[in-house]
C-alpha cells in the first residue's frame, strides 16, 4: 500500500460512515446538498510515478480527469500545475501524450498535476451556460478544490507554481494574478496573457469559437468588468516577487517544423505549418507586449523568446526545461 493512498481511503471510510449516519436519520441534511470538497472517485496507477485520477468536483458538477506525476514517498514536495492549450485532450493532458512531461519530470522531487478536458475554456469560471462547453468553473476547481486534495494525497508542501501552454498560458497568469498567495511561480509558453484591447479580445473569442463556444458566455461582453478582472496586465503588482517565465517564437519556420510527425487528419503539411506560423506570430506579439508591461513596472522575468518557431509541440518541449529552470528556485 503506497503511503499517499492512506488518507484517501481513510477519508472514503469516514464518508461512508457519515452517509450511513445520515441515512439512519441521526443527522439531517438537505436532499440536494452537494459535497463540500472535491474527492477522488477513481484512480489508476499507470506507473510507479504516474497516477490517473477521476476527481469528483462540486464546482464543476461532475468528474475531471487529472494526471499526477509524483516522486513517491512521504517527504513534502512542491507542486507544479500544468495547463493545456485550446486543443487539450479530453481524458489525458496533452503534456502527457505530446509534451514529454512524464519523461522530463522523472526523478525530480516535485508533484506535477495535469488536468484534462479544458479545451477552449480558458480554465476560468463561466458566467452563463454555453451550448457547447457548458458552464465550467475551472478557477474554483483549480484554486479552491484541487490544491488541498493534491497536498493531502500526494504530500504537497503548499509551495506551488503553474505553467500554461497557449490558451493555458493566459490562464496561468490570470490565475496567479487573481490568487497570488497560491502560486510562487508562473510560466507562459506561446500564450497571450493580456486580454484587453481589440487584438487580444479577438484572440480570446477566436480561441473559444474554435472549440464551438461563445466567449460572451465566459466573461460577458468584451471590455466588460469581468474581462478586465481576468486580465493579468491590470494586476501586475500581484505578480511582483514571483518567478516568471515567458516564451514564444517569431513564427519563422525552423527545422523542427519540417521533421516532426504530423497527423494527416489535420490537413496538408504546408497548411499545418502556415497555421502554426500565424498563431505563433500572434502569441509572440502578445507575449512581447506583456513582457514590456512587466519591465515598465520593474517586475523581473526570465525571457525565453526564440528567433524561430511556430505554434507546435517540438518548440514547447524545448521550452519546458527552461521554464522549469526559471520556476524551480521559487519552490
Amino acid at each position: 500500500m503506497w503511503p499517499h493512498r492512506l488518507t484517501s481511503r481513510t477519508s472514503a471510510a469516514l464518508t461512508l460512515l457519515v452517509a450511513g449516519t445520515v441515512a439512519a436519520g441521526l443527522v439531517s441534511a438537505p436532499a440536494d446538498a452537494a459535497p463540500r470538497h472535491a474527492r477522488i472517485a477513481a484512480e489508476k496507477v499507470r506507473s510507479i510515478h504516474r497516477t490517473d485520477l477521476t476527481v469528483k468536483s462540486p464546482s464543476m458538477r461532475g468528474s475531471v480527469p487529472v494526471t499526477v506525476l509524483s516522486p513517491g514517498g512521504t517527504a513534502p514536495r512542491p507542486t507544479v500545475y500544468m495547463l493545456d492549450g485550446a486543443d487539450g485532450g479530453d481524458k489525458v493532458s496533452d503534456w502527457i501524450t505530446k509534451g514529454g512531461a512524464e519523461k522530463f519530470f522523472a526523478g525530480r522531487n516535485v508533484n506535477v498535476v495535469l488536468p484534462a478536458g479544458g479545451a477552449g475554456t480558458f480554465y476560468t469560471n463561466w458566467v452563463r451556460r454555453d451550448d457547447k462547453l457548458g458552464k465550467p468553473q475551472w478557477e474554483t476547481f483549480l484554486t479552491e478544490e484541487l490544491p488541498s486534495l493534491i497536498d493531502e494525497e500526494f504530500h504537497g508542501s503548499g509551495r506551488n507554481a503553474i505553467i500554461g501552454l497557449s490558451m493555458g498560458g493566459q490562464a496561468a497568469f490570470a490565475l496567479t494574478a487573481r490568487h497570488p498567495s497560491l502560486y510562487r511561480g508562473v510560466a507562459s509558453l506561446s500564450g497571450c496573457p493580456p486580454v484587453s484591447g481589440p487584438a487580444n479580445e479577438a484572440y480570446v473569442r477566436t480561441t473559444v469559437a474554435k472549440a464551438g463556444g461563445d466567449a460572451t458566455n465566459m466573461w460577458g461582453a468584451p471590455g466588460s468588468k469581468r474581462w478586465r478582472a481576468h486580465d493579468p496586465a491590470r494586476k501586475l503588482d500581484a505578480l511582483r516577487g514571483k518567478a516568471i517565465f515567458l516564451s514564444s517564437g517569431t513564427g519563422a519556420v525552423g527545422p523542427q517544423d519540417l521533421t516532426q510527425k504530423r497527423d494527416p487528419k489535420d490537413g496538408p503539411v504546408d497548411a499545418q505549418i502556415a497555421a502554426g506560423s500565424a498563431l505563433e506570430v500572434g502569441a509572440n506579439r502578445c507575449s512581447l507586449e506583456f513582457a514590456t508591461l512587466l519591465s515598465s513596472k520593474d517586475i523581473p522575468y526570465t525571457p525565453g523568446f526564440r528567433f524561430i518557431g511556430t505554434h507546435s509541440w517540438p518548440y514547447w518541449k524545448m521550452d519546458l526545461p527552461r521554464a522549469w529552470e526559471a520556476l524551480a528556485p521559487s519552490l
